[in-house]
């Protein structure tokens, strides 16, 4: 949450609650929407830290808010992001851990689990395109979001293909 918010405060000024409206409106529904407590708690974290600055303005019917813009510090710890490629492919997979541990505990069948997360991923799968069809005519970035969780599934459905052969020739 650190970095996008740095992201969205280089365009300008803002308060915690525009960040949190910005944030949904780029993202769309697919997108867990962000907690409003857990912005302003990050917007703490960076001023703290001397990413950002805040400063409290007034109002005269509501109380007052806290406006917060990008320090130069931000701004570099925000071009380092920038510069920074995606982590490495996901090799800490809480699936395949309990694939490859189900034998040895007996408490579990691996063809069992396969499709179990096979149904889950295709509920996924659907529930996406349900969300796709109507994001693709609102937000290009939520509909890019949306197609690319897609693929991933997509790759993790033939994957557990994949593991079911390997599995039940092994067998």
């Amino acid at each position: 949450m650190r970095l996008p918010l740095l992201a969205l405060l280089s365009r300008g000024p803002a308060h915690g609650y525009e960040l949190k409206q910005d944030l949904e409106q780029l993202l769309g529904a697919a997108y867990p929407q962000p907690n409003v407590g857990q912005i302003y708690v990050t917007l703490g974290r960076l001023e703290k830290s001397g990413l950002i600055e805040g400063e409290e303005v007034a109002q005269s019917s509501r109380p007052n808010k806290k406006i917060y813009r990008l320090t130069s510090a931000g701004t570099e710890a925000l071009r380092a992001w920038f510069e920074e490629t995606a982590d490495e492919p996901r090799v800490r997979d809480e699936f395949f851990m309990k694939l490859a541990l189900a034998p040895q505990t007996g408490l579990a069948d691996q063809i069992a689990l396969i499709n179990k997360q096979r149904r889950e991923y295709l509920n996924t799968m659907r529930n996406l395109s349900k969300l796709s069809a109507t994001e693709a005519r609102e937000n290009r970035i939520a509909h890019l979001l949306i197609e690319g969780a897609m693929l991933h599934l997509q790759a993790d459905l033939d994957w557990l293909e994949r593991c079911q052969e390997e599995l039940e020739g092994s067998e």
